[in-house]
């Protein structure tokens, strides 16, 4: 008989699909559900788990729920809307809420659910759908320290890295202040790399002497190449999904009272590019908008386009 804890899973999206996926492959009996009820069956008939038909007949089925969804507005659906999970499930359940979520929504649903017996952490990551693949993303925790001592056997199949960042809502808060970094890094380096081309530097040199320099960041080592000068544009995180984390970010800001001058510019420089893109780009087409700004395009050079590796 597996005495693992049961899990549930809703959300299975670019990365909540390998992050179940490794769940499964770890022994938990596992239920799932995602709106897409195609894609559900799919994954369930891959990896042996359950299909559930709701949110509520997911929560009925398990000790620990994972949320992985696109904002904290669809989580408050899954959780309190129609056949919604929250009232399915048992007292004494577990809610491990692992979107990039609002920090003050997130205190109030762990509110809402420990009123009726139920624990809620938050548990967002970070490290893109490669690393969801492997198991190797990194989790930032949120809320009583029980409740992630509890979730932590789960959450280290998922991520190599889990790190506590205090009360329910902490995580959250710090997930989107990192998405505020690397997007402030992705947009000046692809800047750099727009003066230096205009200049008549190759942007693949350029991209080597960051990576070998203190310019370097993660955009430098994993993006530029990669999804900008291939111009592939398919790195698997939404532009409209980075805006919304910005916007998050500067939620905390005001809620804080800090002044962020920078920070607001950065938004909003997405947030244009958004608007001139359109809707379901991957976050690395910013570069495009930046180009089209910028007066100039970046690309491999023809060797490189001629399969020479990056």
């Amino acid at each position: 008989m597996n005495d693992m804890p049961r899990i549930g899973f809703i959300g299975l999206g670019a990365m909540g699909q390998p992050m179940a996926t490794l769940v499964a492959k770890a022994g938990h009996p596992l239920v799932i559900f995602d709106v897409n009820a195609k894609l559900t069956r799919e994954i369930a008939d891959a990896t042996g788990a359950r299909a559930a038909a709701t949110p509520a007949d997911v929560a009925a089925d398990c000790d620990i729920l994972v949320t992985m969804l696109p904002s904290s507005a669809v989580v408050d659906v899954v959780l309190n809307g129609e056949a919604g999970a929250l009232d399915a499930l048992g007292a004494g359940s577990l809610i491990v809420e692992m979107s990039s979520g609002v920090p003050e929504s997130t205190k109030s649903m762990a509110q809402a659910a420990a009123a009726r017996g139920v624990s809620l952490i938050d548990a967002p990551v970070s490290g893109g759908v490669s690393r969801a693949r492997t198991g190797e993303l990194a989790i930032m925790a949120g809320g009583e320290a029980a409740a992630i001592d509890r979730a932590e056997p789960v959450l280290r199949i998922m991520g190599n890295s889990v790190v506590r960042t205090g009360a329910v809502g902490s995580a959250h808060a710090m997930k989107a202040l990192n998405n505020l970094v690397s997007a402030g890094g992705f947009l000046i380096g692809i800047e750099a790399l727009l003066i230096g081309a205009r200049f008549g530097l190759d942007p693949e040199v350029m991209v080597d002497v960051l990576n070998a320099s203190t310019g370097m960041n993660n955009s430098t080592q994993k993006k530029f190449k990669q999804f900008v000068l291939s111009r592939k544009f398919d790195a698997g995180f939404g532009l409209d999904l980075m805006v919304k984390d910005l916007g998050i970010a500067l939620g905390v800001a005001r809620t804080t009272d800090t002044t962020a001058p920078f920070a607001g510019l950065c938004r909003d420089i997405w947030a244009a590019g958004q608007k001139y893109l359109g809707p379901g780009q991957d976050h690395t087409a910013i570069a495009c908008f930046s180009e089209m700004v910028g007066g100039a395009e970046l690309r491999l050079s023809a060797a490189n386009q001629n399969g020479k590796p990056a």
